[in-house]
């Protein structure tokens, strides 16, 4: 989907020409044409495209829709591209679609080559003032309404030429998405140990809270300020899939002596706050997920000791991808929080 975006603004037909004497080489790289020869050259990345497409949807007619051409022609295409390469870079049959061994290598090269054209394109541009082209930004739910406004309401005036696209989900897979390629920026919390390959900015902190039901349950901790493995054993708990709240609540039962009783597990904070409202159990999450809560009033923070760390939550990008002049002009943009 990123890639499709990137390939929209800059047009399926591309053509860079490169005059030299003497040079007349030609060759085929993924057969997308190189023709070098005293007259210039042409590239077509339509290929890469289509590719790179149909690698994120798994699915014909679908990347066939976002690419703008025929079902057939994909096919066509991915054949053309796989005969070039003396290789499958595909599983299909009539209901399914798979990325082979050399299909996820060529994946990885063919992201590597159309950024790359990208940059050496934003790069050679004549109107380097007038950042244009888009940018990618993963965040939950709450993220998006609680710091996308402050990021970006100043820079999009600054910047009118460049589009925003917004994916909403499960923070456990921010970092994920940015390390694969799949977004731009992730906003995030901070790992314990962050990937040398990320760029992180602080954008706030949010302590982790218990939330329980409001009504008198008989399995509410009796003395939450006095956590004991009696109190706690048999408590239902609603804690997310992964990611770091999960890991800290986890780390908080283990030193209690025990593995927590867990009713559910859920993808995404906003989730648990309805679980608990409803009266399933005990759950764990940032407290300014409570706070931009619609349910907020249907929950109690439980005032449990010892106490679990801070969110230090921010935003985080690849760093070879800050050579991107758009990237790097709202990364420059964004205040940290000062520690």
């Amino acid at each position: 989907m990123a890639f499709h975006t990137v390939l929209n603004g800059l047009g399926y037909g591309i053509s860079l020409t490169v005059r030299h004497p003497n040079y007349c080489v030609k060759r085929y790289i993924c057969n997308t044409t190189l023709h070098m020869t005293k007259h210039g050259a042409a590239m077509d990345f339509r290929l890469l495209h289509y590719f790179i497409t149909l690698a994120d949807t798994l699915h014909f007619g679908r990347a066939s829709e976002l690419c703008y051409i025929s079902a057939s022609t994909l096919s066509r295409s991915i054949q053309q591209l796989e005969g070039a390469l003396s290789t499958t870079l595909f599983e299909r049959d009539n209901r399914h679609v798979s990325l082979t061994q050399q299909g996820m290598h060529f994946q990885r090269y063919a992201r590597d080559t159309l950024e790359q054209w990208e940059t050496i394109k934003r790069t050679l541009a004549d109107d380097a003032a007038q950042l244009t082209g888009a940018i990618s930004i993963y965040c939950s739910v709450t993220a998006s309404y609680s710091f996308l406004y402050a990021l970006l309401s100043d820079f999009r005036d600054q910047h009118p030429g460049i589009e925003f696209k917004l994916h909403t989900g499960d923070p456990a897979d921010a970092m994920g998405r940015v390390l694969s390629g799949d977004d731009d920026m992730a906003i995030t919390p901070r790992p314990r140990v962050p990937p040398p390959a990320l760029a992180f900015k602080s954008l706030t902190r949010s302590p982790l809270v218990f939330i329980a039901p409001n009504a008198p349950l008989d399995w509410l901790p009796r003395v939450p300020e006095s956590s004991t493995a009696e109190q706690w054993q048999a408590v239902p708990m609603i804690l997310s899939e992964a990611g770091l709240s999960r890991e800290y609540a986890d780390t908080w039962f283990k030193a209690l002596g025990i593995s927590p009783h867990i009713y559910a597990q859920v993808a995404g904070h906003e989730a648990i706050v309805s679980m608990v409202g409803l009266g399933f159990g005990i759950g764990v999450v940032p407290k300014i997920v409570l706070d931009n809560s619609p349910l907020s009033n249907r929950v109690q923070i439980l005032s449990v000791k010892p106490e679990l760390p801070y969110y230090d939550v921010g935003l985080c990008v690849l760093n070879r991808r800050l050579k991107r002049p758009r990237i790097q002009a709202l990364w420059e943009a964004v205040s940290e929080r000062q520690l």
